[in-house]
């Protein structure tokens, strides 16, 4: 009887013998290969991320507005050109090496957490560059009634929100085994990824294209 009370008082495993069987789901196990997925993120990221997506939209449209209605003169206008050719190089290179190296990742040349560590190091880059466009781009006294130039700028507005996604999307990322290939991602954040990367480089080469044709027809032009 007394064998019997203490085990009354043990829980069962499933062999029946009072110890919990090693194999039972205990919610600390890492997901299988195929499955991969990490932990949702909480309700304040989220809020981070629509707080940061305000300040970009508001950022570009007081440039839009201050070049709509600002002419600087010539000098102003050569100094602010320079500007952003060079913000250009800045961002735009980094965001090239940047992809550059996910793709090394995608064809198995690089372990995800190569990425981790470039990306880390490029953000500053990418992010002070498009800080700088922006402010070149509104004393360049852009023509706003000009289709290309709407284009580009609403590419610029896109490839900005997109950005914080991607940098969201990355993070979630970057919470992965260095070892984790593309194929062992879950379907969803493989989804956003690939989403994130295209609208990035559609936007990116259709702000420059668009730059580099105003450029010459402002030569053309004697504008």
């Amino acid at each position: 009887m007394t064998a019997a009370l203490t085990d009354a008082g043990r829980t069962p495993g499933a062999d029946g013998t009072g110890v919990p069987d090693s194999t039972e789901p205990n919610g600390t196990e890492l997901p299988g290969p195929g499955i991969v997925k990490p932990a949702s993120p909480s309700g304040k990221p989220a809020l981070k991320l629509v707080l940061l997506g305000v300040g970009c939209s508001a950022a570009w449209l007081a440039s839009v507005l201050v070049g709509g209605f600002l002419d600087p003169g010539v000098v102003v206008h050569r100094i602010a050109l320079a500007a952003h050719i060079l913000a250009l190089v800045l961002s735009f290179g980094a965001i090239l090496v940047l992809d550059w190296v996910g793709l090394l990742w995608l064809l198995g040349r690089r372990d995800v957490h190569d990425t981790r560590r470039l990306d880390s190091a490029a953000q500053p880059l990418i992010w002070g560059g498009l800080a700088i466009l922006l402010i070149s781009g509104a004393l360049l006294h852009p023509d706003l009634s000009s289709p290309p130039t709407q284009i580009k700028l609403v590419s610029i507005l896109v490839l900005m929100l997109n950005g914080l996604v991607l940098t969201r999307t990355m993070k979630q990322l970057h919470l992965l085994p260095p070892a984790t290939l593309f194929t062992a991602m879950a379907a969803g954040l493989r989804a956003r990824l690939l989403a994130a990367l295209c609208v990035s480089q559609a936007c990116w080469w259709t702000s420059v294209l668009v730059g580099l044709l105003n450029s010459t027809l402002r030569r053309w032009t004697g504008g």
